[in-house]
């Protein structure tokens, strides 16, 4: 072996565990974002909070934290979880997904009628 292979060969194999490990953390995120979707289309047909942070939970990532708040007409979920691979490695991943609650679908929102009586009406 010449001290060329001997160089590159472990050069090529960190290489190779840095692009796995970048790959599942990929994946973990992608989990993270489903999660979050998940739970707040679940909030959002107001099944209880329990119920949601269930359907998160069944997406997440294993170990990930699911919170569910109310903010007005909207329902917020958010997903954290640590991506996998050592813990000198470990990176916070979170996503957090917002959705109008079905109450509120098809109410106008005062903003909205607030610019049609200063514009007047259309011609």
């Amino acid at each position: 072996m010449t001290a060329e292979a001997a160089t590159v060969i472990p050069a090529l194999v960190l290489l190779g565990v840095a692009l796995l490990w970048a790959l599942m953390a990929a994946v973990a995120q992608i989990q993270c974002v489903d999660a979050a979707r998940a739970g707040a289309r679940a909030a959002a047909r107001q099944e209880p909070e329990h119920a949601a942070v269930a359907a998160a939970k069944q997406a997440a990532p294993e170990g990930a934290r699911v919170e569910v708040s109310r903010e007005g007409d909207l329902v917020r979920v958010s997903v954290a979880a640590h991506a996998p691979g050592p813990r000198a490695l470990t990176l916070e991943l979170e996503s957090q997904a917002v959705a109008l609650a079905e109450e509120a679908v098809g109410r106008s929102w005062p903003r909205a009628r607030g610019a049609e009586e200063e514009r007047g009406p259309e011609e």
